[in-house]
């Protein structure tokens, strides 16, 4: 189960940090107007937010013997999926998904709160 867990967190991690690339690149070419970039970024990670969100209330409705979390665990601990059987790894892995999706949605949704906030005050302080 924490083999599963902490490649489900790979998993999205990795998809994360292309989607932050993305929000860092734009606020960088924003900077010349910092509460647009603290606002721009915030707003984007709140679409991210939203992504995770939908990804998580998609989850026990889709297969995921095609998805990478499958492919890790094939890679990494083929033991374990050769040991249960399918429909028991699937609402296994549907639950442990479902479960880390939402907990990092609760994080990109901080970090967005935190944008936001940062952009306002210096919006404020500015003013």
């Amino acid at each position: 189960m924490e083999t599963m867990q902490t490649l489900a967190d790979h998993s999205i991690r990795r998809a994360l940090s292309f989607a932050g690339l993305g929000v860092v690149t734009l606020m960088l070419a924003l900077s010349y107007d910092l509460p647009l970039a603290l606002r721009t970024g915030g707003n984007i990670l709140a679409l991210v937010c939203l992504g995770l969100l939908w990804a998580a209330w998609r989850t026990p409705r889709r297969n995921l013997r095609r998805s990478e979390l499958w492919s890790l665990l094939l890679e990494h601990a083929s033991a374990l999926v050769q040991s249960l059987p399918a429909a028991e790894a699937q609402r296994l892995m549907a639950r442990t998904l479902r479960q880390r999706l939402v907990w990092h949605a609760e994080q990109v949704g901080a970090v967005a709160l935190a944008l936001w906030v940062l952009a306002l005050l210096l919006s404020l302080v500015m003013a």
